[in-house]
């Protein structure tokens, strides 16, 4: 299996918003959703337009079982509201072509994702980046490891700090700073 990682370059992430929002607007909905809840993509692709009506959605995620409420933030309702308004409240939000009302599979939206990340240079990206990356930069942000071992359902902080990267990022500045010191 291989390890995926989150989109850690800023520029590239927005980049792929912009592409996927020029593109294709279900593609950049998915990542838009998984950007901003953190849920994962098998999570995701069983949203329908009605869940996403309020500011917040309820779920019970499809791993765990757990019942979950999901925050919508102002972007994130930003970004649905023109999407969602000619839809069927019993419509999937991430629609496929196929069928009469059927979510996209989830190697279509591994698809999207590897070809756009291709696109902007990345490798390493898989549907499950989308949540890595929200935890990723939500730790950037609050440093608080403790909301997002509970997010994740992680049993150790340090299990979190591994899973969102920052843990390779540490060890990454510690081999590109290697006997620079020593040198003198």
């Amino acid at each position: 299996m291989n390890v995926v990682q989150p989109i850690r370059d800023y520029e590239k992430l927005e980049e792929i918003k912009r592409i996927l929002k020029a593109n294709n607007e279900r593609d950049y909905i998915m990542v838009m959703v998984g950007l901003y809840t953190a849920l994962r993509i098998s999570d995701i692709l069983r949203i329908r337009v009605e869940d996403i009506k309020k500011d917040y959605m309820n779920i019970r995620e499809k791993k765990t079982g757990k019942a979950r409420r999901i925050y919508l933030n102002n972007e994130l309702k930003k970004a649905l509201k023109d999407y969602i308004q000619d839809k069927e409240p019993h419509e999937y939000l991430i629609r496929s072509r196929e069928g009469i009302n059927n979510p996209i599979t989830r190697a279509r939206a591994y698809g999207v994702l590897k070809d756009v990340a291709e696109e902007v240079g990345l490798d390493s990206i898989g549907t499950h980046s989308l949540r890595k990356t929200f935890g990723y930069w939500a730790y950037k942000d609050t440093k608080d490891v403790a909301a997002l071992q509970k997010l994740f359902n992680h049993s150790y902080p340090e299990e979190t700090l591994r899973y969102i990267g920052i843990e390779q990022d540490g060890v990454d500045q510690l081999l590109k700073n290697a006997y620079r010191n020593a040198r003198g």
